[in-house]
Parts: structure tokens; sequence; C-alpha cells
């Protein structure tokens, strides 16, 4: 089973040029072609925190169905973080995982079921501070290990991490491999890998890149990373 991962920070729609522009946003999912898509910055900040993505233009231009993690209506994430996933996958249980933040940061989790199998998506977008992105990843592996049921799972999002190896990602021991797909940020002469994609054991990688266009070259101030991964049969 192969499916298609991505993570991008579309910086509320607004692009290089200042403009938002969530028809030039979605125009990129479609580029990406991914099975699930973790977002950042998906949702304004104050007010009612509606999606700068309409749920009517999601559903119209676009093959994905938002997971819903919010008593919300006019949101599809929780502090900006959502999940989308193509029609036809199943979501079998979703919640946002509370952080120790001083910042409006959070991340979400999913539990999908595809052709038979369970797997388990946690989208996030972690702190400026160091300190508070090693507390955050530890909240994260927490709330997974209390789960129950274990599941392979695929952890990504905004890490905010500028080291290659240590801060935070020394926080995934035994059982995680970390991928980093390359530089993605900024957008327009891209010099830092802070979006990551992090796999459970079980996972085989077919290929981790940075997604390249013209319309993700202006859309936001990060490009999207993605990756393929294939689930071996039981």
């Amino acid at each position: 089973m192969q499916l298609t991962f991505a993570s991008y920070n579309i910086h509320k729609a607004v692009g290089l040029d200042r403009r938002r522009d969530p028809g030039r946003i979605l125009t990129i999912l479609r580029e990406l072609d991914a099975d699930v898509i973790a977002l950042q910055e998906a949702d304004r900040r104050f007010g009612l925190r509606e999606t700068v993505l309409p749920l009517s233009d999601i559903a119209e231009h676009t093959p994905y169905r938002p997971v819903t993690f919010s008593g919300r209506p006019h949101s599809i994430g929780w502090h900006g973080n959502a999940l989308l996933v193509k029609r036809g996958i199943e979501v079998t249980a979703a919640s946002a995982i509370p952080l120790p933040t001083l910042e409006p940061r959070g991340a979400v989790r999913a539990d999908l079921m595809v052709a038979g199998r369970r797997v388990r998506i946690v989208g996030m977008h972690l702190d400026l501070s160091g300190i508070r992105r090693r507390q955050q990843v530890r909240a994260i592996l927490d709330h997974l290990a209390a789960c129950g049921d274990p599941a392979p799972a695929v952890l990504m999002g905004d890490f905010n991490e500028w080291s290659q190896h240590g801060g935070c990602l020394r926080e995934f021991v035994q059982g995680w491999r970390i991928l980093a797909p390359g530089r993605s940020f900024p957008s327009r002469r891209p010099v830092a890998q802070l979006d990551r994609i992090v796999v459970s054991d079980g996972w085989e990688v077919v290929h981790a890149g940075v997604h390249h266009s013209a319309n993700a070259a202006r859309g936001s101030d990060h490009l999207p990373v993605l990756a393929k991964l294939v689930l071996p049969k039981k």
C-alpha cells in the first residue's frame, strides 16, 4: 500500500506578492496530489478563526475533505493546524493535541482506515522557542502512547527547527525515522529545512522531497514537502 503524505504551511494563503489568494493554494494542493495533507496556518488567528480556504471551494475544486477537530463551524483546524484527506479515505478518530505553549500553537491527530489498515497521522506547528519545541514533541509522543492500539504513524508539519539533527529532533528515539525532504524556507530562496516528516517503524520510504512549482514559489513563505511511503503487507 503506497500513500503520499504532504505538509504545507500556507501562511494564511498570503503569498509573497502580499495577496491572500485561496485559489492559488488550492491549485498547489492539486499539484501535490497527496493522499493526506497537513496544513499549518490554515485558519485566521482571531475572531471566529475561520478558514482561509473556503469549505465550498475545497469541496468543489479539490479531491479533499478536512478532518473535523473543533466546534468552530467556520474553522477547518485547531490553532491553524488542519488535515485534508482524499475523499474515500475513512476517518475513524480525530483529536486536537494540547501542547505546552505561550503562543497559539497546536497539533492534531487523526486515525485513518486505508485498504483495511489503520494509519495514524499527526499534523503540527511547533514553537519558536527551542525548549518549548522539545516539550511539545514530548507531549505529542505521550499522546500517541496513550492512544492504545499501536498503528503505523506519520508525523509532519512546520517544526521551526533549524538544526538538522539536534534540538527537538532528539526526542525521536528508537522506533522513529526523521525525514528531511529538503530546504523549504523561505520559499523564494530556501535555506532551512523547517518542514519535516517523521515516520514510525514499518514504513518503507520511496521518495521524500520539496515541491517546486511557479505557484508554490510565491503562494506562501514555505514550500510544501512530501513523502511517498509504502506500508508492507502484514
